[in-house]
C-alpha cells in the first residue's frame, strides 16, 4: 500500500465534517447516574467506617457422600406456609407465615389433627394470637365458639364479627342443663325427611349429653360421683319427662318425678315394692336435686329455663367472667355446661349436614386459661381429653391455652398429670410465646426443640427495659414459635392491624376514661361551676356568725 504524502495529509486536515441537516436535532447526552458505592470484602475502608482487620474463616465439615447429598443446594430452610390465616411475619427472613390448625389439617395436609396448643408467659400475647387466629378462620367460614370465657378476652371479637355474646353466672343468666337444645327441632325435621336412623341419633346424643351433665352436677356438688343406682333412677327419670312433660323440663321437674315415683323409676331403683324403701334409696339424691334447685352452693344457674339459647349459625361466646376465681365449684360447673351445650350445638349441626338438610359448618372451639378449668373440678381432665380425642371426628378444630408445662404436671393425682401432659403431645400445632428456662425440661419431653430454639424462647421472657415509653415493651410480646412435630420452629411476630387494637385492648379497667366516671350533673357539688354556684347559694355559717360570702375564685 503507497505511503500517503504529506499533500494528502494536509487535505484530509483541512477537510470540515459534514453538517447534518437543521430538521433533525442532536441528540443531548445521557444524565450519568451516581455511582454506587459498595463496601469490600472487610467492610468500609478507612478509620472510624468500620473496616475489619479480620474475617472469621467459614466452618468446614467433613462427611460422606452418602450424607453430604442431603444437604444440596445449601442446608437453608423451606420457604414459609402460605396457607391459613396470615399470622405475621418470620422473624429472621421477614417473609409472610399463614398458620391456623383447620387450613394446616383440611387444606395443606400439614397436620394429621386440627388443633393447636398455645403456652407462654402471662402479658406476652397469647391470647392476641388466638384471636387473630379466630377472626382469620371467621372470615374463612369457620365458626369461632368460645365456650367458656374466664376472664374475659372474647367478648369484643365475638361483637365486631357479628356473634352471640351469652353472659351465665350467679344473678346473671340461666343455662338449663336439661334443655336439649336444637335437637328436637333437628329430630322433627329428620324425621320428615324419612332419615329415622339419624332421628334417633340426634335423640340420643341429646339424651347422653343431659344425663351426663346431671351426673357431673352431682359430682361436683358432693365431691363423689353418683351411685350406679342412682344414675340408673336419673337414666330413667330423664326417660319418663321426655315421653310425658309437656315442653322443655327443668331440674325441679326431674326432681318431682323423682319424688312421685313412677313405677319405671322404682323398677331400676330395686324398691321391692316398699315405699319406705324406695324413700331410703332416693334420700340423697333428692337431698343433692334440692340444693341444685334451691340456690345451693352452685346456685340458681342450672334451676331455670335457659335466657339466651345458642346458635348454630354464627359466632358463640359464653361470658362466665363474673364468677370468682376462688369459686372453683361453680367455675367446674358451668365450663362443663358450657361445653356441653356447645358440642351438643355443633352434634345437631353435623347430623343435619349429613342428611342434606343444611350446609356443612367447621367451628373452631376455643379452651382459653385451660390451666383454671382443670383445676376446677374432678371430671374436668377427663372431659378435656375426650373433646381432644374426638374433635377430629366432630369437625371442629380446638385451641388450648395455659401458661407453662408446670400449670399442667401440677394436677393432684398422677393419672391426671399423664392425661394433661397428652394434651401437648397430641396437638397438630404447638405455639410458644416466652417461656423460664425452667420448663424446658418439661417442653421437650413433649416436644422436641433445639437448642437454639430453647434459647430464642428463653430470650423472650425477660421483662422491657426500664425506660418508660413505646420501646419498654418485654421483647418476647407477640413472638412465637410454630413447632410442628420435629420440624424446625417458624419463629414468627404478630403485627397488629389498626381494626384490631378495639378488641385486643385488655387493660380496659386500668384506662382513666373507665376508672373514673365522668362527673354526675344531678348532683350539684360535682364539678367547679357547680360547686361554685352552690357556694354562693348555701352561704356558710362560721361560730354562729353572719353567713360569710365565699371569696372570689373559692370553689
Amino acid at each position: 500500500m503507497p505511503a500517503i504524502d504529506e499533500s494528502r495529509r494536509r487535505r484530509s486536515q483541512k477537510r470540515k465534517p459534514r453538517e447534518l441537516p437543521t430538521a433533525k436535532a442532536a441528540r443531548p447526552e445521557k444524565e450519568k447516574k451516581p455511582e454506587i458505592r459498595r463496601p469490600g470484602p472487610r467492610g468500609w475502608l478507612g478509620r472510624g467506617r468500620g473496616e475489619a482487620s479480620v474475617v472469621q474463616p467459614v466452618d468446614e465439615w467433613r462427611g460422606t457422600t452418602v450424607q453430604v447429598c442431603g444437604l444440596h443446594p445449601f442446608s437453608v430452610g423451606t420457604g414459609t406456609p402460605m396457607i391459613g390465616v396470615p399470622m405475621g411475619l418470620q422473624l429472621f427472613t421477614g417473609a409472610t407465615v399463614c398458620a391456623d390448625p383447620i387450613s394446616w389439617f383440611q387444606d395443606a395436609d400439614l397436620i394429621s389433627n386440627p388443633s393447636v396448643f398455645i403456652l407462654g408467659l402471662p402479658g406476652l400475647g397469647k391470647s392476641t394470637y388466638t384471636r387473630r387466629t379466630a377472626a382469620g378462620l371467621a372470615g374463612l367460614g369457620t365458626l369461632p365458639l368460645v365456650l367458656g370465657d374466664l376472664k374475659p378476652d372474647y367478648v369484643d371479637m365475638i361483637r365486631a364479627l357479628g356473634g352471640q355474646v351469652i353472659t351465665l353466672g350467679r344473678g346473671r343468666g340461666h343455662l338449663n342443663i336439661l334443655d336439649p337444645g336444637e335437637a328436637f327441632e333437628a329430630a322433627e325435621r329428620l324425621r320428615e325427611a324419612g332419615k329415622e336412623k339419624e332421628r334417633a341419633q340426634v335423640l340420643a346424643d341429646a339424651h347422653g349429653r343431659r344425663h351426663t351433665m346431671v351426673s357431673a352436677l352431682l359430682t361436683i356438688l358432693r365431691k363423689e360421683p353418683p351411685t350406679d343406682r342412682e344414675e340408673s333412677i336419673i337414666d330413667r327419670a330423664l326417660r319418663v319427662l321426655d315421653e310425658h312433660h309437656t315442653g322443655v323440663p327443668v331440674l325441679g321437674d326431674l326432681l318431682r318425678v323423682i319424688q312421685e315415683a313412677p313405677q319405671e323409676v322404682r323398677d331400676v331403683a330395686l324398691d321391692r315394692g316398699d315405699d319406705t324403701r324406695y324413700k331410703a334409696i332416693t334420700e340423697n339424691l333428692e337431698a343433692s336435686l334440692i340444693s341444685l334447685t334451691s340456690g345451693g352452693r352452685l346456685g340458681e344457674t342450672f334451676a331455670h329455663a335457659t335466657d339466651v339459647p345458642m346458635m348454630r349459625d354464627r359466632p358463640v361466646v359464653y361470658d362466665v367472667s363474673s364468677i370468682d376465681d376462688s369459686d372453683t365449684d361453680m367455675q367446674a360447673a358451668i365450663l362443663l355446661a358450657c361445653w356441653s351445650a356447645g358440642f351438643g350445638t355443633v352434634n345437631v349441626a353435623n347430623a343435619l349436614a349429613d342428611a342434606g338438610l343444611e350446609p356443612r359448618r367447621h367451628y373452631f372451639v376455643i379452651l382459653d386459661e385451660l390451666w383454671r378449668a382443670l383445676r376446677a373440678g374432678r371430671g374436668m381432665v377427663d372431659r378435656v381429653d375426650a373433646l381432644t380425642r374426638l374433635n377430629r371426628q366432630r369437625g371442629v378444630g380446638l385451641a388450648m391455652i395455659s401458661h407453662t408445662m408446670s400449670d399442667l404436671l401440677a394436677l393432684p393425682s398422677d393419672e391426671d398429670r399423664m392425661k394433661a401432659r397428652g394434651f401437648v403431645e397430641r396437638a397438630g400445632m404447638v405455639v410458644c410465646g416466652g417461656l423460664p428456662g425452667a420448663e424446658m425440661h418439661m417442653l421437650t419431653s413433649a416436644v422436641p426443640l433445639s437448642r437454639a430454639e430453647q434459647e430464642l424462647l428463653t430470650s423472650w421472657q425477660d421483662p422491657g427495659t426500664w425506660d418508660s415509653g413505646p420501646g419498654s415493651e418485654p421483647p418476647g410480646r407477640g413472638k412465637f414459635l410454630i413447632k410442628v412435630g420435629g420440624h424446625p420452629g417458624i419463629p414468627i411476630k404478630v403485627e397488629l392491624v389498626e381494626a384490631e387494637r378495639a378488641i385486643n385492648d385488655t387493660n380496659k379497667l386500668w384506662h382513666a376514661t373507665t376508672a373514673f366516671p365522668a362527673p354526675d350533673e344531678s348532683n350539684p357539688m360535682i364539678g367547679l361551676d357547680d360547686a361554685e354556684h352552690a357556694a354562693h347559694e348555701f352561704a356558710v355559717e362560721v361560730d354562729g356568725a353572719a353567713p360569710v360570702e365565699p371569696e372570689e375564685g373559692a370553689a
